[in-house]
């Protein structure tokens, strides 16, 4: 093999070896999508990176896997097409364990029984469900709360209402009265309302639904039983339970969903 054939075979092997690096390199990284103002769950700090509950959560299950995580922010309904799509490995944003949405994509087990809250200024004497009749109300586009609402809309009888792609937007439009009441998870409405520029504003009734949070990944993801496994090990040494207590601010009730080993979920039940 004269000079020239070795040159070419070298540079061959040597980007076939950069390609093969980059491809290492790349399985050990999970792209995570994010709803980037859903705190305390997730949300950007002023250096623009990523914080929250579930953060925490999804960085710690990385770890374990041996990987890394590359976290980016999408509109709340852009994240079920990044799923769909391949576009990410896992979504974290305080998301429901549906029947609907199992048959298009995949959960790990939950961490968090949840609730809705229904925010209002603290004088719309607002006390029940009963006082939404009449009322304007809004809430995220296509989250859990919006769908609970439709399905009871006759019920509520609330006069019209408002979807939104951000939480942002939604506390905007209920601070200067252009709805009367928001329905968002519980947590986040109690979270957004302890902030100084929320003054005026409160959780005016709890609704308990038993929804069930959990990380959304593509229907069949080769990760799924590997993430699964990872968040049964938090659970089993405590560091669910820790990092429930630094966001959360209480412990996790014993037996709940924050501590349990569950297997992945085939229903929302």
């Amino acid at each position: 093999m004269n000079l020239k054939n070795n040159l070419i075979v070298g540079l061959t092997v040597a980007a076939l070896t950069t390609l093969s690096g980059v491809s290492a390199m790349a399985q050990d990284v999970l792209k995570i999508g994010s709803y980037p103002a859903n705190p305390p769950w997730e949300f950007k700090n002023e250096a623009g990176v990523f914080e929250g509950f579930e953060v925490d959560i999804i960085n710690e299950v990385a770890a374990r896997l041996g990987k890394t995580t590359e976290i980016s922010g999408y509109d709340f309904r852009a994240l079920f097409v990044a799923t769909a799509s391949g576009r990410v490995d896992a979504v974290i944003s305080s998301l429901t364990i549906t029947d609907e949405r199992l048959e298009a994509q995949s959960f790990t087990q939950p961490y968090f029984s949840g609730a809705l809250g229904v925010g209002t200024k603290t004088d719309a004497g607002i006390a029940d469900l009963d006082g939404l009749e009449g009322k304007r109300i809004g809430s995220i586009a296509t989250s859990f709360p919006e769908n609970w609402l439709k399905e009871r809309e006759g019920e509520l009888g609330y006069k019209s209402y408002s979807s939104y792609d951000t939480t942002a937007n939604m506390l905007t439009d209920l601070r200067s009265g252009r709805i009367d009441a928001a329905v968002n998870d519980i947590v986040s409405l109690r979270y957004a309302f302890a902030q100084p520029t929320m003054q005026g504003l409160q959780v005016s009734v709890e609704i308990p639904t038993g929804d069930k949070f959990a990380i959304m990944m593509p229907k069949g993801s080769e990760h799924l039983e590997a993430v699964n496994d990872a968040i049964s090990s938090m659970k089993e040494d405590g560091t669910m339970a820790a990092l429930y207590e630094k966001w959360l601010g209480v412990a996790p009730a014993e037996g709940s969903l924050a501590v349990i080993p569950l297997p992945v979920p085939t229903s929302a039940d």
